[in-house]
Order: C-alpha cells, then sequence, then structure tokens
C-alpha cells in the first residue's frame, strides 16, 4: 500500500486494503456457484442466471453488479455478459481456466490466512503438511489439483517454450514437473528435443495420462523419484519450476547442487519464481506470496536473486542471469561451464 500524505485518500487505502477479502470472496463465490460458466453461451438477464445458478434474489443482483464493478462482468441493458477476461480464464472450456486454482484458493489458502496470526506467534504452518505423497493418495483431487495448476501456470509455460536457447540443446528434463504440462509443451514447441519429468512415483499414472492427451508419449519420458536423494537424469537444460520456494535454505542448496552435478557441460538450469527484490521493497504480491508459502509449507518462502545468485555460485554455475519472465514470475538461467 502506498502512503500518502492526504488524510482522507490514507484513509481510503487503508480501507481498501481491510476489505480486501470482500472481493476475493465475491470472485471465488461467483466461480462455485457457477455464474461464468451460465454465461458462456451469451448475456442473460438476472432472472436467467438466478434459474441457471440457483442464485437466491435476496443476493443475486448485488453479486452481479459488484463483479460488473470489479470489472468481471458486463452489464448491457437488462442483460450480464462475461468480460473479456472472465471470457478467457473462467469458461471451463478454455485452455486457460483457472477456476480449479480459484477453487483450491478458496477452500484451502483463504481458510489459512486467516491463521496467519498464529503463524506469526509461533512459526508453524497452518495448512496442511509437509507430505506430498500424503497429497498424492486421492487421485481424483489430484487430477484436479493439477488441472488447476496447469492451467494458473499458463502465462509461464506459455514464455518458457519462448526461450530462445532451446534450439542450441537436444534434452531437458523437468525437476518437480508433477503431470508433466510444461514438458509437454516444450516438445510440442520444439519437434527435436525429447523431455523427461522428473518427480515422485504417485505422479506417473497422471503423467502417463497426460502425456497421451498431448500425444507426446513418444518423446516425454517420466523418472520417477525424491530428487534430494534419488539420482537425477543427466540432461542438457534441467528446470526447478515453483519448487525452490517449497523448501527451506539448506535444500534449496543442495538441490541446485545436485542440478550441476547432473547437467552435461555447458548445460543450463532455469529457475522460476515469484522472486523478492533484493532490497525486499518488493513486488508487494512477492512478499504475500512469501507468507503464504509459510501458511503452507514448514521451512518454504520466496527468496530474491541475490540469494539465488549465492546458491547457485556455491554450486558451480558461472553465469547467473535474471530477467522478466511474466507480471509476476522472474527467470533465472544458471549455465555449467564447458
Amino acid at each position: 500500500m502506498e502512503s500518502t500524505d492526504s488524510p482522507e485518500v490514507g484513509l481510503q487505502q487503508l480501507l481498501d486494503t481491510a476489505t480486501g477479502f470482500w472481493r476475493s470472496q465475491v470472485l471465488f463465490s461467483a466461480v462455485e456457484c457457477g455464474v461464468f460458466g451460465a454465461l458462456v453461451d451469451g448475456p442473460a438477464t438476472l432472472a436467467e442466471l438466478q434459474e441457471r445458478t440457483g442464485l437466491h434474489e435476496r443476493a443475486a443482483r448485488d453479486l452481479l453488479d459488484s463483479l460488473g464493478a470489479l470489472g468481471l462482468l458486463l452489464r448491457e441493458g437488462d442483460h450480464y455478459r462475461n468480460a473479456p477476461v472472465t471470457e478467457r480464464h473462467l469458461d471451463p472450456k478454455q485452455p486457460g481456466y483457472v477456476g480449479g486454482f480459484l477453487m483450491f484458493m478458496s477452500k484451502s489458502l483463504y481458510p489459512a490466512w486467516g491463521r496467519l496470526p498464529e503463524l506469526l506467534r509461533t512459526g508453524h504452518l497452518q495448512e496442511g503438511d509437509d507430505s506430498f505423497g500424503e497429497f498424492y493418495r486421492d487421485p481424483d483431487r489430484v487430477r484436479g489439483f493439477m488441472s488447476a495448476m496447469d492451467s494458473a501456470a499458463a502465462a509461464v509455460t506459455a514464455e518458457l517454450v519462448k526461450w530462445p536457447d532451446w534450439q542450441r540443446y537436444q534434452n531437458f528434463v523437468d525437476l518437480g514437473g508433477a503431470r508433466g504440462n510444461l514438458a509437454g509443451r516444450i516438445a510440442l514447441a520444439h519437434p527435436h528435443l525429447k523431455g523427461g519429468c522428473f518427480d515422485l512415483p504417485p505422479l506417473e499414472p497422471f503423467f502417463t495420462e497426460h502425456m497421451a492427451s498431448l500425444d507426446t508419449a513418444d518423446r516425454v519420458v517420466f523418472h520417477g523419484g525424491d530428487f534430494r536423494s534419488d539420482p537425477l537424469p543427466e540432461a542438457d537444460v534441467l528446470l526447478f519450476g515453483h519448487v525452490l520456494h517449497d523448501w527451506d535454505e539448506d535444500t534449496r542448496r543442495l538441490l541446485v547442487a545436485r542440478a550441476h552435478a547432473a547437467l552435461r557441460p555447458g548445460g543450463s538450469l532455469l529457475v522460476y519464481d515469484e522472486l523478492i527484490d533484493d532490497d525486499r521493497g518488493g513486488p508487494a504480491r512477492s512478499l504475500l506470496m512469501s507468507l503464504n508459502m509459510k501458511l503452507v509449507r514448514s521451512g518454504a518462502s520466496e527468496y530474491s536473486a541475490a540469494e539465488a545468485r549465492e546458491w547457485l555460485a556455491e554450486a558451480g554455475f558461472t553465469e547467473v542471469g535474471v530477467q522478466e519472465l511474466t507480471a509476476t514470475e522472474r527467470l533465472i538461467v544458471a549455465r555449467k561451464a564447458d
């Protein structure tokens, strides 16, 4: 929140920040009640939306007009329709759909943030546990979560497939790559590449299913294991995407050192996360994400490019560059000497 010398404007900023949860709950509730899906085929009146979604007349109009004021719906006369952003990202039939991710935020992350004072007093995580293996026991939950994460990462994926140095290399492995969506998209964009996805063995059935849907089963393979202890596959390029922020600093040092050892001479390690500025002045989203990580994972947090450079230099990387990747993520490219 930017400071101001005007008492009136400053109070408004304070109140807008304090009521931010109103906006998020309006969005979450509209997704859960199917408002945006009900408008996929075109505009509808208030009465039509009530019939399609089951919204009660007492609150329906306020909800829809609030969504309009937030730029998520457009109103023309007595008809409502999806705004461009909701057409792209909240139509379940679109590749950029993030409704599943928003429901994950609503059901898991939102309650955890209500326990932020407890984190601040104790330092303990406030949602779930640190066992990925336990989470993977529920196939339907995992499949929905993976789909939501893939959609939420669509902007990252779109940028990474355009990385110009892919032409220099022959193969790559995405470490902690879940069901292999990024690996599959890179392989589709660059037919000369052979790809791999390294993650815990329970994810292999989801990987196999997803590669079949992308028609990349012959070019992207699964490597099952724990990247902290099991051998990593040798490759020209290795990736850690939204991985290092899950772990404490000692584990991050271990992971980048293991990646350096597995890379072929002249290879590259790509790391992306929501990096905090070196002076910790922002971005605000990255600092808030760091708190979010602490709520759901022991030892987790966001980190700065300066911290990452230290770990990478210690591991033996000789050239490290940092660049903007999306509106929220930055990409670190670290090269191993020839």
